[in-house]
């Protein structure tokens, strides 16, 4: 069953139907999803979410979905490894990595997207649509063809050929725009005015956007339904970080923990950070900015919840932090080689944030802290090219091994 009661603006409260809509009419506000949570918490169980499927809906209960039929690819219940590589490097006791980067199309954004597309159908609608930076346009076009809809995917023109290829594959129509994120949204924002598609970011943003809830889910529950006591997340338009603080109250709210007092911390570039700029100015008035990093997932200049990331890191506890281009390469590197996990770029800059923050004092050394890894190393290979352990060239010949290896 569904325990959906309505739409609700977050600024001023008013309520809306539950409908492919995302703004309030009255004062411009961004719409949420507001369930039944004291029905919610007669209905729920640990023991019936732990046997159902292993993908992310086992948690349809906690999701806006109204009826059985699901567009499932698999998406979701992905590791939660252990890194205690990773931890000795950076200087912590217990740290853990959720590797979203396995999800089908090796992204998290298959999160949001599950959840989007069924919500689409529910809806009606035979057309899907995005604006993206690369990793959500994978997931719709993938989601799309599982899905039998049409799809149109929006992109920047500077796009990583590999996000190209990867949404190509699939079969939609992909539309190259010469300019940012920031102005492919404001497109997206007209198009989806004058076109009956199902925008997932635009007209379907309230629902999108709760499939990222998820994350906090899991992580708790293979924790022994234990929240962590430290989070680390990459900020791009910010809505991840701000259902991550949702996820875990949520938890607590309807019974399947006791408490949840997790620090939610931001990872930004620093060619592109007005989120982070602002909470580190004391401010929630979020500046924006072109964005210029090699992080191109994260490359969102007027980020849409930047404002409500920031408040969800100050009133959980929790910090935020950017770090430069070759800091993130590093970050890659730093993964890579002590775990075996190959992120792209935006992995970079929420691992060099990590380091950064138990630098600082600002994560504890005996804090449980988890840092998600958002995306997959093969997408942005072209970031790594040159770098990495030592390449030797030779023959096939014991000899020639030999004089490569002296010489290396």
């Amino acid at each position: 069953m569904s325990y959906v009661k309505a739409l609700k603006c977050r600024e001023c409260g008013r309520q809306y139907p539950v409908e492919a809509l995302h703004v309030c009419e009255f004062c411009f506000g961004p719409l949420e999803v507001e369930y039944d949570y004291m029905a919610m918490a007669k209905g729920l169980r640990r023991e019936t979410i732990e046997r159902g499927p292993l993908t992310l809906w086992r948690y349809k209960d906690l999701l806006p979905i109204e009826g059985e039929e699901v567009v499932d690819m698999g998406v979701g219940f992905t590791p939660l490894t252990k890194a205690d590589n990773l931890a000795e490097a950076v200087g912590l006791r217990e740290l853990y990595v959720k590797n979203d980067s396995v999800n089908p199309s090796f992204s998290f954004k298959d999160r949001s997207v599950a959840v989007a597309i069924t919500k689409a159908k529910e809806f009606g609608f035979d057309t899907v649509a995005c604006a993206s930076t690369g990793n959500l346009a994978n997931s719709v076009a993938a989601h799309a063809a599982k899905a039998k809809l049409k799809a149109y995917v929006f992109i920047p023109a500077d796009l990583e050929e590999g996000k190209i290829i990867a949404s190509r594959i699939y079969g939609p129509t992909v539309v190259v725009v010469e300019g940012n994120y920031d102005s492919i949204n404001r497109l997206c924002s007209e198009l989806a005015d004058q076109y009956p598609w199902a925008f997932v970011n635009v007209n379907i943003r309230p629902y999108y956007t709760e499939g990222s809830k998820t994350l906090a889910f899991e992580v708790v529950e293979q924790l022994g339904w234990q929240a962590p006591d430290h989070v680390v997340a990459p900020i791009a338009s910010g809505a991840m970080l701000v259902k991550l603080k949702k996820g875990f109250d949520e938890l607590v709210r309807v019974g399947l923990v006791s408490e949840a007092n997790t620090h939610i911390s931001g990872a930004q570039a620093a060619g592109c950070a007005p989120v982070s700029d602002a909470f580190n100015r004391s401010t929630y008035h979020i500046t924006p900015v072109v964005p210029n990093t090699i992080a191109k997932s994260l490359a969102i200049g007027n980020p849409a919840d930047g404002y409500y990331a920031v408040k969800t890191m100050r009133d959980s506890g929790g910090y935020a932090e950017a770090v430069t281009d070759e800091e993130v390469l590093e970050g890659m590197e730093l993964l890579a080689s002590t775990e075996g996990i190959f992120t792209e770029t935006a992995g970079g800059v929420t691992v060099a944030v990590l380091k950064k923050l138990v630098a600082q004092g600002k994560i504890g050394r005996d804090e449980r802290t988890v840092v998600y890894i958002t995306g997959n190393g093969l997408k942005t290979m072209e970031a790594v090219l040159g770098r990495g352990g030592p390449l030797l060239t030779m023959k096939p010949s014991l000899s020639s091994f030999e004089e490569a290896l002296g010489a290396a």
